[in-house]
């Protein structure tokens, strides 16, 4: 049994859990049942896998250049708070080793249970996005087990719930989806969507206003065109305007602290160090794209073979940095105007929501902002151009603000105060099952295999009724 679960955790964490060797190795079976030769089969394979190292590596710079702006953005408006962050919830909780099995198992069990209601049913998605399986798969075992329902149980509970998630929520985001990417057989597979979908929708009330990509430049300005230029341009006015206030409100040495100063020290040591952060932050966002370019030449034709065999009509859902390159400049205006809507979701738990509910006040986290407040600027955008943009990115800062605060007495109830999760799905599904989860025992198993019965009923109507009859949110582009 125990050389079981030890091959269950690789699969679970060293395959599933790595989105480069998931979607190459679906990239490999589809190229396979589409016949085609040993080269192309290994190169396409190889090549999707790359694609994925590629946007990781993107992803990473800029995540490292986030981390400063966070601290900026503290210091700046000398707020203090919970910052909502996916990963660190997931790394203590695979700390424990009774947890991390579980979870494991639940992952297994989770992918291969959304292929079959992918088969079974009309959400012919298959979600490729492994480390947000991963923080799913954790949340809802740990809040069953804390439920007192039995290992096995949880297990396969949580494994349905994981499941669910995986095939609903493209298939809710999928006509926002088709207007963003002009009918690409690719789907939204991140759990922000609720956040995308109210950015989209948010944007047709916007309908007149021209696209981000639009913006007409005067000529000596023309450079900003270049989305890696123009995001440079912005973050460097961001993080020097933040370093300057921080600077003004406290001393050099915690300023220098907190962000680094380089080698020299001081002011100037500080700036450039910043300065330097915003470059790194363009050069991160132009890898992403480039990631997203190359597994896209290479997974939507894989997936024919997919299809053809599998999950007959099958569509990839992958990560949110798939809709970034339709774009651009409406990822770095979402992403500025969610930071917003998430100073103002602060500002309204401070004077008074907060304490109504005992809910603690939560800090704009620079990660899931950029992430889903840049694919809610997408989707804002596709539907309500550049207003539509910041209306996307500002509803969704505010979304995933409150419900985090929210979230945050269900996982202090199972054990984990003062945490939570940055993205809505975790978030909102996350209260559901938390709060059918009180029941205890065996009842809420059976309580959570209604909702994710009822939420499957849900999703299959509309992908009948708005995903297959070809609604488009907003009207014809």
């Amino acid at each position: 049994m125990d050389q079981i679960g030890y091959v269950v955790e690789f699969l679970a964490k060293e395959v599933f859990g790595k989105p480069a060797y998931l979607v190459g190795l679906i990239t490999l079976i589809g190229l396979i049942a589409a016949r085609k030769t040993t080269g192309e089969v290994i190169g396409g394979a190889l090549k999707a896998t790359l694609g994925f190292v590629v946007l990781g590596i993107g992803a990473g710079a800029v995540v490292g250049a986030l981390n400063p702006l966070g601290e900026l953005i503290k210091g700046a408006t000398g707020a203090e708070g919970v910052v909502p962050t996916n990963e660190a919830i997931t790394a203590i909780v695979t700390a424990n080793p009774d947890y991390a099995t579980n979870i494991a198992y639940a992952m297994f069990f989770g992918v291969l249970l959304s292929l079959v209601i992918a088969r079974l049913t009309p959400l012919r998605y298959v979600f490729l996005t492994g480390h947000h399986m991963l923080f799913m798969a954790t949340v809802l075992t740990v809040v069953l087990l804390s439920a007192k329902v039995t290992d096995w149980l949880a297990i396969l509970t949580a494994a349905l719930g994981l499941a669910t998630m995986m095939v609903i929520m493209p298939a809710f985001a999928h006509p926002w989806m088709k207007k963003v990417t002009g009918n690409e057989p690719v789907a939204m597979g991140h759990f922000g969507t609720l956040g995308y979908i109210a950015g989209g929708a948010a944007g047709q009330l916007f309908k007149g206003s021209k696209s981000t990509e639009e913006i007409n430049f005067p000529n000596s300005l023309r450079f900003l065109r270049d989305p890696m230029v123009g995001t440079a341009v912005a973050m460097i006015f961001i993080y020097l305007l933040l370093s300057i206030v921080f600077l003004f409100r406290t001393s050099e040495a915690t300023v220098a602290e907190l962000v680094g100063s380089g080698d020299i020290g001081g002011v100037l040591g500080i700036l450039a160090t910043q300065f330097m952060q915003a470059l790194v932050f363009g050069g991160g966002v132009a890898v992403i794209l480039l990631g997203v370019r190359t597994i896209l030449g290479e997974i939507v034709p894989a997936f024919a073979g997919v299809a053809e065999k599998i999950v007959p009509g099958a569509v990839p859902a992958l990560d949110v940095p798939i809709v970034f390159p339709y774009a651009p400049n409406a990822v770095i205006i979402g992403f500025l105007a969610s930071v917003v809507g998430g100073l103002l979701g602060f500002g309204i738990l401070a004077v008074g929501l907060g304490a109504a509910f005992a809910l603690p006040l939560i800090l704009p986290g620079m990660i899931p902002h950029f992430f889903t407040g840049g694919g809610a600027g997408v989707f804002g955008n596709a539907t309500g151009g550049r207003a539509g943009a910041m209306a996307g990115g500002f509803v969704n800062g505010l979304l995933i603000t409150l419900l985090a605060a929210f979230l945050v007495p269900t996982m202090s109830a199972i054990g984990f105060p003062g945490t939570t999760f940055g993205d809505t799905d975790f978030q909102w599904f996350g209260l559901v099952v938390g709060n059918v989860a009180r029941i205890g025992d065996i009842a809420a198993a059976i309580g959570v295999v209604v909702v994710c019965a009822i939420l499957i009923l849900i999703a299959s109507w509309w992908q009948r009724r708005y995903v297959e009859t070809g609604w488009v949110p907003g009207g014809q582009s």
